[in-house]
């Protein structure tokens, strides 16, 4: 191991010590969208070939939700995107072998338990930034993600399955499309994220229905076939749904 990495992990840990609340970190589960394909923002340890998820620990003065948020903007320059707590992950030994080369009393080999967010975010409006722990940070096709370290295979899992459950009562797409877009363009967002075909009509009735979109007097332009409507999302009814639901099943 790089000696002054490791000095450097030995000083960061007494410096959370100093800062940061005991027991307790973060875990985030970044989605992005982009040629028609989900993406997983991850991060490369340092001397490592292992994988992991972008976390961080809890400022003793600051709310759980700003230290995600916090986080977040530190990785991606992003601010103002959607956040979603989801699971809290507290399995004994959960992260402690990574750091089995440094002293028992390192800040990062303690017992923490892990509150997992996920956060939906525009893929071209972000800029990953590695932290110090870490070589590379890249967005990765979920569907060809590599091995991920300690129990962020399970949390990663998880927030699939929570955003795939949320779909149900709540609209995703602001923070994933452009500006505007097509509905074609809107239903392989979800057909992306659910993995599975969704029947055209009904996709279109539904989404109307739910009142959460603007169709603009403008049409995609470009292809052999008939220019499709754009659309944008009507932004307070947007967050009404976001914030109160609709019930709906895919």
């Amino acid at each position: 191991m790089d000696s002054s990495f490791y000095k450097f992990v030995l000083a960061s840990s007494e410096e959370h010590k100093k800062r940061c609340l005991p027991s307790i970190s973060i875990d985030c589960v970044i989605f992005g969208f982009h040629k028609n394909q989900l993406k997983i923002l991850l991060l490369n340890a340092y001397d490592s070939n292992e994988w992991g998820l972008p976390g961080g620990y809890v400022g003793k003065e600051e709310d759980i939700d700003y230290s995600a948020n916090r986080i977040l903007e530190e990785r991606t320059g992003a601010k103002n995107i959607y956040l979603s707590q989801f699971k809290t992950f507290g399995k004994t030994n959960r992260s402690e072998s990574f750091f089995d080369k440094f002293p028992d009393d390192l800040w990062h080999k303690q017992r923490f338990i892990s509150i997992g967010y996920y956060a939906l975010i525009d893929y071209e409006n972000v800029s990953p930034v590695k932290d110090e722990f870490s070589e590379l940070c890249e967005w990765k096709n979920i569907d060809d993600t590599p091995t991920l370290m300690m129990d962020h295979q399970v949390i990663f899992n998880k927030a699939l399955e929570q955003l795939r459950v949320d779909l149900n009562y709540k609209p995703v797409g602001h923070n994933l499309l452009p500006e505007k877009f097509t509905m074609p363009e809107l239903q392989k967002l979800y057909e992306v994220i659910l993995g599975k075909k969704l029947n055209r009509g009904n996709f279109y009735r539904k989404m109307k229905r739910f009142g959460i979109l603007n169709k603009l007097d403008e049409t995609r332009k470009g292809g052999a076939h008939k220019a499709p409507d754009l659309y944008s999302f009507n932004q307070e009814n947007y967050n009404n749904a976001l914030n109160y639901g609709f019930q709906e099943i895919w």
